[in-house]
């Protein structure tokens, strides 16, 4: 199992600006990576909480942070819900929170629920294995209208041929259900002009973007989740958010203004902090990622 490179991560957690007896909570744990630089720095001055909706990430990361010496308290938990990790794993107010926004390797090529073309897997894309009654990702790809799908495909994943792409879905799902991936990727593929086909990124890659976000209810769980952080967030703490896309990053951006505004919070970035050249020759995945920080007042 390959680790997630986790983005922008010296400059995240120098943003948060980390003390002795700081208690540091990890909204999107992932495989431990912020939580390790976090003990890399502090050591046991720190204290170290996190959460994660894959229970196979939480596992992860506690196996590596201990292997490392360090003590955290993890739990499987969506952060849409993040205000019960207070009782939950029995944590004092957090001074310090971090959102990565970020999908890791992990999930998106080794988690067999068919978040990658590269793989063919079925067509599930649930942050975890999916409940009785959980809408999946063949359940949309299969059942949803063509105007919701073509809405989801442009909104979500601002893919220009929306319509073209919803049409074909659903032509190919009158003959037998669209099961796969691959399967889906290729009819994208397959639907859009000649020359989309070759462009720099996949021409799927905004389809399954779209398509992940609505079985997760991604956004609204941002908007929820980040406000609720806020509310659990010690007075004088810092939070940080790293987003990937427009979408998410202008959701943070307009709560964080919103806290500005109303005299809750301190933008401590006034333009979000991006990776440099060096980073991104490293990681590529990183190019699009957005870091902003505030203060509670």
């Amino acid at each position: 199992m390959s680790l997630h490179k986790s983005v922008l991560l010296k400059k995240a957690i120098d943003e948060l600006a980390l003390e002795e007896g700081d208690v540091y909570l990890d909204a999107t744990l992932g495989a431990g990576g912020h939580s390790e630089e976090v003990y890399a720095r502090m050591q046991s001055g720190v204290s170290i909480y996190g959460i994660d909706a894959d229970e196979v990430a939480v596992e992860l990361a506690k196996n590596r942070l201990e292997l490392l010496g360090a003590k955290p308290q993890f739990a499987v938990l969506n952060f849409r819900h993040i205000e019960k990790v207070i009782e939950l794993l029995d944590m004092p107010a957090p001074t310090k929170i971090l959102f990565d926004l970020g999908w890791s390797n992990m999930q998106m090529e080794e988690s067999e629920r068919g978040f990658s073309f590269n793989r063919d897997e079925p067509l599930i894309m649930t942050l975890s294995k999916p409940q009785e009654g959980e809408v999946t990702a063949y359940e949309v790809v299969n059942t949803w209208q063509e105007e919701s799908l073509a809405d989801i495909i442009y909104g979500f994943g601002e893919e220009r041929f929306a319509r073209r792409i919803a049409k074909a879905i659903v032509e190919r799902r009158q003959e037998k259900p669209i099961m796969s991936s691959v399967e889906l990727a290729e009819l994208v593929k397959s639907s859009v002009p000649v020359w989309y086909r070759y462009s720099k990124i996949h021409p799927a890659t905004r389809t399954f973007q779209a398509i992940r976000i609505a079985v997760n209810d991604e956004l609204q769980t941002l908007k929820i989740g980040i406000e609720k952080a806020f509310n659990i967030l010690e007075k004088n703490g810092r939070m940080a958010v790293i987003s990937f896309h427009s979408l998410e990053d202008r959701i943070v951006k307009h709560f964080f203004k919103d806290l500005s505004d109303n005299d809750l919070g301190e933008i401590l970035s006034k333009k979000p902090i991006t990776p440099d050249e060096a980073e991104i020759a490293l990681n590529p995945r990183s190019r699009s990622a957005k870091l902003r920080i505030i203060r509670k007042i």
